[in-house]
């Protein structure tokens, strides 16, 4: 598949294309099961043109799992949810258990950064109240499928794979492009969310629920101050990803023709203005 809006927007990333499978693709780089790693790593890598797998056992963190769509694995973090909702919030050193299971995670090797956190608090969210609630509102789904592969727009075939979402890696003028597109077909203003997420979540499973919508919306991501962090080295600081189901991605590719991409503002932002004299 193409996309003349990637193409116009001339990213210096490829747009991802992740689908659903039962087959695992050849040649793909996929986390060694037990180990710890973000899923935006390997999004990275499929935006650099690799295709990438993903498993019931090999999504890398807790959030990953939840976010690619295997369902709610906040239970498996270090002492069930209860931790998970401190370590999101004000940290694990203010009750019992919490003390307990951090005892266990500094005697771990290299658990320095990670026993920080969670006795801590990534202090994300105000309190263990609030992080509950979080989990409650997200659409958590456990899909029916065995695999999450991500891989490269171009490779992806929508007649032959179940395709689910596309994102774009996008600067701030090319997301606001984004936003100003999924808007120019609709007669509501409120086309585009931005919602606090972790990044594979924004790209996972919010974007599957959009999917589910009269009209569907799109999602912006990266605004996950870890995941950022995450991928700081390999992707730079100053791109958010942009996710939208299919659909979506079909309405706004119909709409580049009449749109504020042949008219003096958006090309002079993209420094082609001299292409309109």
């Amino acid at each position: 598949m193409n996309s003349r809006i990637a193409s116009i927007l001339e990213l210096k990333y490829q747009p991802v294309a992740l689908t659903w499978s039962d087959e695992k693709p050849e040649k793909a780089v996929q986390f060694k099961e037990g180990r710890w790693a973000c899923v935006m790593f390997s999004f990275a890598n499929a935006a650099k043109g690799k295709t990438a797998v993903f498993s019931r056992k090999t999504f890398g963190c807790w959030g990953g799992g939840v976010g690619l769509g295997f369902g709610n694995r906040y239970v498996d973090f270090p002492g069930g949810e209860e931790c998970f909702r401190y370590f999101l919030s004000s940290g694990n050193k203010h009750f019992e258990m919490g003390r307990a299971v951090g005892e266990q995670i500094k005697q771990a090797p290299g658990s320095g950064e990670f026993y920080d956190d969670f006795m801590e608090g990534e202090r994300y969210l105000k309190g263990p109240e609030e992080t509950k609630a979080f989990i409650e509102n997200l659409p958590i789904i456990d899909i029916p499928s065995q695999y999450v592969v991500m891989k490269p727009l171009e490779q992806a075939d929508e007649k032959t794979e179940n395709l689910k979402t596309i994102t774009f890696l996008a600067t701030p003028d090319q997301l606001s492009a984004l936003v100003v597109l999924a808007n120019h077909g609709r007669k509501t203003y409120d086309n585009v969310i931005i919602p606090f997420a972790a990044g594979c979540q924004a790209i996972g499973i919010l974007a599957y629920a959009e999917a589910e919508r009269e009209n569907p919306r799109g999602v912006v991501g990266l605004v996950d101050l870890s995941a950022r962090k995450s991928v700081k080295k390999i992707l730079g600081n100053n791109l958010f990803t942009f996710s939208m189901p299919l659909s979506l991605f079909h309405e706004m590719e119909a709409n580049i023709n009449d749109s504020f991409f042949f008219r003096n503002t958006w090309q002079a932002l993209a420094g082609k203005s001299e292409d309109l004299q």
